[in-house]
């Protein structure tokens, strides 16, 4: 008996029996379109429609991620339809190994994915907790936590959650939005693969995952070698990849690898570095020291590793500023704590708020470390209360501790923009670069703030620099080639970019929408703004606006005229 792992997504059309009795053969043809969508929506992310059951359509796809994606998809499509009233569906997803039938699959899973659709209100989509676990530290997507349900004719409880809506631009997040390619290898060029926990203790996973940030920001200090961008050696970890496959992906020439493990208070490291040519190793090094040692530790061991690729130590000249390392190792600690959690606030609105915990306790420890100050208004923007004025006060005491802090310039650098203070921001975002020159997602909000200061040319350019850096540039990165042609006026070639999205986001689907006008394509413009706000009803042109902040008055009220003319209420 043939069995494999599969994402599992029933979809349901609300209201069948009614509409048949009602309009049969109108609902027939509804039904039949509907499905052909379906069809059409899972096909490019892998997937394939394995059953229909009179109003469902059941599919499989080998990703959850593509799932996930497929579904939010299709719940776009239906509200852009061009029906008078178009279908509504429940949606369910769940991950299992399933029984393989010829072209069909049985078996617990499906049933499970089905009971989960039974769950869903019109027009929602809900998946389990399986399912959510495994797409959660790459979810392009929030969800609301909807607890445990007795689901009928299963004899154990199930968590279920519901996707809310689209994610905003996230720090942390690595949603896998690009194709893997082929890259030319840069010479004195290296990349930092997340450190593993020994023994598999995923309770230390926070420890890994932040030693591996502090190793990257480390060796960015060596201004003459190339390291790749944290997010592309997190996106890239997921496939597991050995040194040599990583080198030809992301263009590295040696590969850093590693476990970590802490017991009481000593700390073992295990660090590997790879050449990726043939695959050899160049240099290893086995530490346990006391916690309290541990930054002191990351930067001698990125000086022997700048060494090793260089061929000799870098001068001192050619070291950027350092940051302020904290007072009190238990406040890093928290720190860490605080970004595991910040990594999936994105996602789960829980995270969001433990993770201002754990920066408050950090801060409470040691009053003078500046990067808690700035992870906490990061993480605090994703709370529905938060509040700008309120949280200014943390940005500027992180800049008056520490002015090296990339991620305090970078977080100030907006709340200069919101204030239209263009120039001020444009000098935080840069200084924010400079002091962090192997971030990709840096560079790409350096690019934005450039687009939003008129300097569309120039933002073209920095964000070549970042897809050098990070071949895997997440979608909310990669989107701003086509904003940056709109701000131009170069509409055709704004389409072309943000059409190439391996999916569309909220804000690339209103660009598209503002270009189409533009051209004078009212009707493909109405549709994409349809399919924009399917999961934000209640979005307007001002929301929106809020964020695009453009130094020309005149381009904002260009953009909002568009809008409103295909249809984003005002």
């Amino acid at each position: 008996m043939e069995r494999r792992l599969a994402a599992i997504m029933v979809a349901d059309i609300v209201g069948y029996s009614s509409l048949m009795e009602s309009a049969e053969e109108q609902t027939a043809d509804a039904v039949a379109r509907c499905q052909e969508l379906i069809r059409e929506k899972v096909s490019p992310l892998g997937g394939r429609v394995f059953n229909t059951a009179g109003d469902a359509c059941l599919a499989e796809f080998s990703s959850a991620i593509n799932a996930l994606r497929g579904a939010a998809e299709i719940r776009n499509a239906l509200a852009s339809s061009s029906d008078g009233d178009p279908l509504k569906l429940r949606i369910g997803l769940h991950l299992a190994d399933v029984v393989v039938r010829g072209d069909d699959l049985v078996g617990d899973g499906v049933n499970v994915a089905t009971r989960i659709q039974q769950e869903a209100e019109p027009d929602s989509i809900c998946v389990s907790g399986v399912f959510f676990d495994n797409i959660r530290r790459n979810s392009p997507f929030i969800f609301e936590d909807l607890g445990t349900r007795c689901l009928k004719n299963l004899s154990n409880p199930l968590r279920i959650y519901r996707l809310r809506e689209e994610s905003a631009r996230h720090r942390l997040q690595t949603a896998p939005t690009r194709t893997q390619a082929i890259r030319e290898k840069r010479p004195c060029s290296v990349a930092v693969l997340p450190l593993r926990v020994m023994g598999g203790d995923e309770d230390q996973r926070f420890l890994a995952e932040g030693l591996t940030d502090e190793l990257i920001v480390e060796l960015a200090r060596f201004r003459r070698l190339f390291v790749s961008s944290r997010s592309a050696s997190f996106a890239i970890a997921d496939a597991n990849p050995d040194p040599v496959k990583v080198g030809s992906t992301l263009g590295v020439r040696y590969v850093l690898e590693g476990q970590v493990r802490k017991i009481s208070d000593q700390v073992r490291i295990n660090l590997t570095l790879t050449e990726t040519d043939g695959g050899s190793v160049v240099w290893s090094d086995k530490v346990a020291r006391p916690f309290a040692d541990l930054l002191d530790l990351l930067d001698r061991t990125a000086a022997k590793i700048a060494a090793t690729v260089f061929g000799r130590m870098e001068d001192a000249s050619m070291i950027t500023a350092r940051r302020k390392q904290p007072e009190n190792m238990s406040a890093f600690e928290c720190v860490l704590r605080g970004i595991d959690h910040h990594r999936l606030g994105g996602v789960l609105e829980e995270h969001s708020r433990e993770a201002v915990e754990w920066f408050t306790r950090a801060i409470e420890l040691d009053p003078n470390y500046a990067a808690a100050y700035a992870w906490r208004v990061c993480a605090a923007s994703d709370l529905p209360e938060f509040s700008f004025p309120e949280s200014e006060p943390d940005i500027r005491r992180a800049l008056e501790l520490d002015p090296c802090d990339a991620e305090a310039n970078r977080i100030a650098s907006f709340f200069e923009l919101l204030k239209s203070d263009f120039d001020q921001a444009a000098m935080l975002m840069r200084r924010a670069m400079e002091l962090n020159p192997s971030d990709a997602y840096i560079k790409a909000r350096c690019a934005a703030v450039s687009t939003f200061m008129g300097e569309g040319e120039t933002s073209l350019r920095l964000l070549e620099e970042a897809e050098a850096l990070d071949p895997l540039l997440p979608v909310w990165c990669i989107e701003e080639h086509g904003i940056a042609y709109y701000a131009l006026g170069r509409y055709e070639e704004a389409l072309e970019a943000l059409g190439k999205l391996v999916f569309q986001t909220f804000r690339s689907r209103l660009y598209r929408a503002a270009a189409l006008m533009a051209l004078g394509r009212p009707e493909d413009a109405s549709k994409l703004v349809k399919e924009a706000i399917a999961s934000k009803p209640n979005f307007t042109v001002s929301r929106f606006l809020f964020q695009e902040r453009y130094r020309d008055p005149l381009l904002c009220q260009q953009l909002r005229d568009r809008l409103e003319d295909a249809g984003l209420p005002s």
